[in-house]
C-alpha cells in the first residue's frame, strides 16, 4: 500500500494524556527525492553522546598496535569486532585540565569534571563550585529547541552534589559529567521507569483525571495511543507498517522489563530491604535498559544530545557477578600486581560488551539509507587512562558513528599528545553548533574524515 499524505517529522501519537513521539519514516521524507541521493542526506538528523568509565582502564589490553585501518582490536576492545568498521580508536588525547596544576591530589574529581567541560575545576568542597560548560551542553543550548528535550543526562549511580569526595574537591565534580554553566552541573537520572516517562510524557501531560486513570489501571502507554497508532497504519506503506511494529514492540519491552524491576523492588522492601524506585538490582539490565531507552530517544528525535555515566568517578561497585567481589576503585590501584591487571580487564570488558550492544542496536535501526548508528557520534572514555598513575594524557577514547558521513570510520588514529577538546570542536562542526574553544583546544582534530 503507497503513502497517501506525507507525515511531518514531529508527528506524534497521542491519547489519554500520553505523547508517543515517531521513529523516522519514509513517509516522513519529500516524495520527490525518496530512493535518490537527495534523500539520504536527508535521512536524518546528526546525534551525540558521551559515555563514562570511571578509573580509567587497563591501558596495554586497550590500545591496538596497528594504525589506519589495518589494525586487530586488543582483548578488551574485542566484542567491538562486528563493529570495527563502525568506530575510530583514538590514541593520544589529553585532557590536561584534570591534572592538579598546583592544586594537589583530587585527580578522579579532575577527571570527571574536566572530561567534557576542558576546564580545571575550582577546588572546594563548598557551595562555590566552578568548572565550565560541556560540549554536550554546547550544543543543547543551540539546537535543543529542535527537539522536545533539548539534552538527556543518564547514569547508574546517584552520587552527592555536595560535601567531600575526593580529597577536597566536592562531590558535585565526581558524580555530573553534564555542566550546563560554569556553576551549573546537570544532575543525572538513574531510574528508568522516570526516564521512560519523560520520554513518552506518562503523567506528564494531560488532566488530573486522566493521570490517575493511567495510575490506577497500571495500563501500557500503547494501550493509551492504540487508536492514533491505527489511523496512522492507514495512512502508510508496508515498510513503514513494519518499522512501526517494531518501533511499538521495542517500547512495550523496555516497559514490561521496568514492571519487572518495580516487582523485584516490592519483594526487596517486603524483606526488609531499601532501594530506590524502578532502579533494577541487576547492574547489567539498568546498562541495558539506560541504553534501549536512548536509542528509543534518538530514533524518536525527542533529543539530540545525551550523556551516560557507567558509575561515578572513583566508585568502588564490586562485580561479583563476573567473578570480582573487589571494589574497581581499589583494584584500579594495581600497583602493577598481575591478578589486578586481569580483574581490571574484565570489568573493561564487561563494559565495552555492553556498549557494544547499543551499538548493534542503533545499527539495526534504518533511517532511509542509513542506520541510527551512521547518524550519529558516540564517545566512550575515561578522563584517566591509568588508575593506578592517575594520569591524564593518552585518554582511552572511541569514536563511533558516522556523523552523518562526516567521518571515515574503522580505523586506529593516533595523534602526538593533542588535547581531547579538539575532537569535540569537532564534532561541534558536524553538529552544526558554531564554537571557537572549549578549555585548552588548540584547534579541529585532523584525520576524523580519513
Amino acid at each position: 500500500m503507497s503513502r497517501s499524505s506525507r507525515i511531518s517529522r514531529r508527528a506524534i501519537l497521542r491519547g489519554a494524556g500520553a505523547a508517543m513521539a515517531l521513529p523516522w519514516l519514509e513517509a516522513m521524507a519529500p516524495r520527490t527525492v525518496l530512493g535518490s541521493p537527495a534523500a539520504a542526506a536527508a535521512d536524518g538528523p546528526r546525534r551525540m553522546a558521551f559515555f563514562y568509565v570511571p578509573n580509567g582502564v587497563h591501558m596495554p589490553a586497550w590500545r591496538p598496535k596497528e594504525e589506519g585501518s589495518s589494525f586487530e582490536l586488543p582483548w578488551t576492545l574485542e566484542p567491538l569486532n562486528p563493529l570495527k568498521d563502525e568506530l575510530l580508536v583514538l590514541t593520544g588525547l589529553a585532557q590536561r585540565n584534570g591534572m592538579a596544576l598546583g592544586d594537589g591530589p583530587g585527580d578522579h574529581a579532575r577527571a570527571l569534571g574536566s572530561f567534557l567541560t576542558g576546564a580545571h575545576p575550582y577546588k572546594t568542597d563548598g557551595a562555590n563550585i566552578k568548572v565550565g560548560v560541556s560540549v554536550d551542553q554546547v550544543a543543547a543550548l543551540e539546537i535543543g529547541d529542535k527537539t522536545r528535550l533539548p539534552s538527556l543526562e543518564l547514569g547508574i549511580e546517584r552520587g552527592a552534589q555536595s560535601g567531600n569526595c575526593d580529597s577536597g574537591y566536592s562531590c558535585a565534580y565526581s558524580s555530573n559529567i553534564s555542566w550546563r554553566s560554569e556553576t551549573m552541573p546537570m544532575a543525572k537520572e538513574i531510574n528508568p521507569r522516570f526516564v521512560f516517562d519523560r520520554l513518552f510524557g506518562a503523567g506528564a501531560t494531560g488532566s488530573a483525571d486522566e493521570k490517575q486513570k493511567r495510575s490506577l489501571y497500571e495500563r501500557s502507554i500503547l494501550d493509551f495511543v492504540l487508536e492514533d497508532a491505527q489511523n496512522l497504519r492507514n495512512r502508510i506503506g508496508m515498510n513503514d507498517r513494519r518499522k512501526m511494529d517494531e518501533y511499538l514492540t521495542s517500547v512495550r519491552d523496555i516497559e514490561k522489563r521496568i514492571a519487572r524491576a518495580d516487582e523485584a523492588e516490592e519483594m526487596a522492601e517486603a524483606a526488609g530491604a531499601q532501594r530506590p524506585e524502578g532502579v533494577p538490582k541487576d547492574y547489567a539490565e539498568h546498562i541495558r535498559l539506560m541504553f534501549d531507552l536512548i536509542a528509543l530517544a534518538f530514533q524518536t528525535d525527542t533529543t539530540r544530545v545525551c550523556t551516560f555515566m557507567f558509575a561515578n568517578e572513583g566508585s568502588g561497585r564490586a562485580y561479583p557477578f563476573i567473578g570480582i567481589p573487589e571494589g574497581h576503585h581499589d583494584l584500579s590501584h594495581h600497583g602493577n600486581d598481575p591478578a589486578k591487571h586481569e580483574k581490571l580487564k574484565k570489568i573493561n570488558r564487561f563494559h565495552i560488551e555492553e556498549f557494544a550492544r547499543l551499538l548493534e542496536k542503533l545499527r539495526s535501526i534504518r533511517e532511509g539509507e542509513r542506520t541510527l548508528l551512521d547518524n550519529s557520534m558516540l564517545v566512550y572514555g575515561s578522563g584517566l587512562s591509568d588508575g593506578n598513575r592517575h594520569n591524564h594524557d593518552d585518554l582511552p577514547i572511541l569514536l563511533a558513528g558516522k556523523g552523518g558521513g562526516a567521518i571515515q570510520t574503522g580505523r586506529h588514529v593516533v595523534y602526538d599528545d593533542l588535547p581531547l577538546n579538539n575532537l569535540f570542536l569537532s564534532m561541534l562542526d558536524i553538529m552544526d553548533v558554531p564554537c571557537e574553544n572549549i578549555g585548552d583546544s588548540t584547534g579541529r582534530l585532523k584525520g576524523l574524515d580519513g
